[in-house]
């Protein structure tokens, strides 16, 4: 028994990291300034050119993605769909488990090796098998992910999360290097077909928390415990802007206690329509819920650790 209650938790757990690490790509607030129309990035400062891409990127309001995350040896994953922020995220996204101990954990204990996501403003839904629902799920097959519940859940992280998933935008990585006044060009490229300018520099992750977050003290200071806990310190991110002053490609990278993190994600057809509802309250589980069943207190897990990237 004890076996299967902690099987549960692990899956449960996989659940939450892997989704929001895919989710937990934005940072709060944003720009409202006029669109730069018709300036090419290469002809400004790199400061000047990634306030306008953070503000056209802002003002698109919606994009598809196409992204690939990996975390040492314990998860690699794609991540496929599209996203809106014009108030509030939401969106939907499939994810396919394509590696790592945490895939096989999804695999052996749930069935299953992708899923549906969605998000609302409220929380994020995922979408289990049918061996999920009979195990754990008493019959349902979606879990629901509360932001304020995630950031009870676990600790500092969780309340950042929380606080990132509320007012996030998919360019959070100009928004890291603007913050971290560490940014230099590091060349151009062709990106998908596109014609980018490539900006690169290294974030201090705590140090940047403390300065984009809206946590008080005690959850920043339980967050930068949790970072330290998982090994990460700096952050690199590399970006590519095209001539439109739109984000078109990141890649984020940090070194870590699980391994290696390295997220990447390409952007396009800005503006496009993006339609996401709850799923039937009548086959929907609430991951609180589910925890309290399992006898798992509240505290800080450090389980979102490696999301804020």
């Amino acid at each position: 028994m004890k076996n299967t209650t902690a099987r549960r938790i692990t899956l449960c757990a996989a659940v939450a990291t892997a989704v929001t690490s895919v989710a937990a790509c934005g940072s709060s607030g944003s720009g409202k300034a006029a669109k730069a129309a018709g300036q090419g990035v290469t002809r400004v400062s790199p400061i000047a050119a990634l306030r306008s891409a953070e503000t056209s990127t802002d003002k698109a309001d919606s994009a598809r993605v196409d992204g690939t995350t990996t975390i040492g040896s314990m998860v690699s994953m794609q991540a496929q769909g599209a996203l809106a922020w014009g108030d509030g995220l939401t969106g939907r996204l499939t994810l396919t488990y394509t590696g790592g101990t945490m895939a096989e954990t999804m695999r052996s204990t749930a069935g299953i090796t992708s899923m549906e996501a969605r998000y609302l403003p409220d929380a994020y839904y995922a979408h289990m098998s049918d061996t999920f629902a009979a195990r754990a799920g008493g019959g349902r097959h979606w879990l629901r992910y509360g932001y304020d519940d995630l950031g009870r859940l676990a600790g500092g992280s969780g309340a950042y999360l929380k606080d990132q998933l509320r007012n996030t935008t998919p360019n959070q990585s100009v928004k890291l290097l603007l913050a971290s006044g560490d940014v230099k060009k590091a060349g151009e490229a062709t990106v998908r077909g596109q014609h980018t300018t490539h900006y690169a520099g290294t974030v201090d992750v705590a140090d940047l928390a403390t300065r984009t977050s809206h946590l008080p003290k005690s959850q920043l200071d339980q967050l930068k415990q949790q970072l330290t806990q998982a090994g990460v310190t700096t952050e690199s991110v590399d970006i590519w802007i095209n001539d439109q002053n739109l984000l078109v490609k990141k890649v984020e990278k940090a070194d870590m206690t699980a391994g290696t993190m390295t997220s990447t994600a390409y952007y396009s057809d800005y503006g496009t329509k993006v339609l996401v509802t709850a799923p039937p309250a009548g086959d929907t589980r609430d991951f609180k819920d589910l925890m309290k069943s399992q006898g798992t207190v509240t505290g800080g897990t450090g389980t979102g650790t490696g999301a804020g990237s």
